[in-house]
């Protein structure tokens, strides 16, 4: 006789599908880059070696924040995502995930994330990380992305927001190193997602989104990285004497600088998709790279001379 219970696999199966679903709504690579620059933060505020504690609960909570805006981003451009290649198997396009389950699970995880580094960090870095997942929602989602093709300039404060909050986790407060720290990552994001968008350029104007590679063209876009790659060297080398860093430091800013302002020049004067996306490679090593020369720099120079 043939029993009606369903084979045991079945469940865990499902359950486990569901599961990823769900981590896919927070977009795990882009939460992976944030943090990326959030430990190196640390210990150059802290010249030195963090508390183990403090690292690990800022994570945590900066990893939840950033879940949190991702998932509402995914709720908000379900259909964007559906009409672009790229974007396309994202759990909301795919049905993997109800999208009223999927707002609330973002709200969740932002007001998660409040809490958690209100109550084991302290309360300014809980604030940066609430003005973090209000400005990526608000302002760049809802309310540049679709306007503007200045939305990922404006927008991409929100993803500077890690280095303020990893600043104010070790030191309670957000200092002039900081705010410089923050303007590196600024303008390091348009050419890093200018250069993506340049690939993909044709399913953003089947989208209706307007990018700057959409509007403006190729042409255009090049240039537009070639002024802020340059702007972002420029600031990484004041970030040299403002943070009090050594030679390291500016020798790691000036030869990664050097080799992106090369790919971004390129870019300009021959602005087609191969180079594009040689150029969108290499930002995302190019940034890990720096904040990890400015945190073994840290470690090695100790605390600044104490001034007399």
């Amino acid at each position: 006789m043939r029993s009606a219970t369903p084979p045991a696999t079945d469940a865990p199966r499902s359950a486990l599908a569901t599961v990823r679903a769900y981590v896919a709504l927070t977009k795990p690579r882009i939460i992976e880059l944030l943090l990326v620059t959030t430990v190196p933060t640390m210990v150059v505020a802290a010249r030195g070696l963090p508390d183990w504690w403090v690292v690990t609960a800022t994570l945590i909570g900066g990893a939840l924040a950033a879940g949190s805006a991702n998932t509402i981003n995914c709720y908000v451009d379900r259909d964007i995502d559906e009409a672009m290649a790229r974007t396309a198997h994202r759990p909301l396009v795919t049905d993997a995930v109800d999208p009223v389950a999927a707002l609330r699970f973002g709200i969740v995880l932002g007001a998660a994330a409040v809490a958690w580094l209100a109550a084991t960090v302290n309360l300014l870095s809980a604030l940066l990380a609430l003005a973090a997942i209000l400005f990526y929602v608000f302002v760049y989602t809802v309310g540049l992305k679709r306007r503007s093709t200045q939305n990922i300039v404006i927008g991409g404060a929100a993803g500077c927001m890690p280095v303020l909050i990893g600043w104010a986790a070790v030191t309670g407060e957000v200092g002039l190193p900081a705010i410089v720290l923050f303007a590196i990552v600024f303008y390091w994001t348009p050419p890093h997602f200018w250069a993506l968008a340049l690939k993909h350029r044709r399913e953003y104007a089947a989208a209706g989104v307007p990018m700057l590679p959409v509007v403006a063209g190729p042409e255009e876009t090049a240039r537009q990285i070639w002024f802020h790659s340059v702007a972002m060297v420029a600031v990484t080398l004041m970030f040299g004497a403002i943070g009090e860093m050594g030679l390291l430091y500016l020798a790691a800013a000036l030869m990664l600088g050097g080799r992106f302002l090369a790919l971004a020049w390129q870019l300009r004067r021959e602005p087609d998709e191969r180079l594009a996306m040689r150029l969108f490679r290499y930002s995302i090593s190019y940034l890990g790279l720096l904040f990890v020369a400015m945190a073994l720099d840290a470690l090695v120079s100790g605390p600044p001379a104490p001034t007399i």
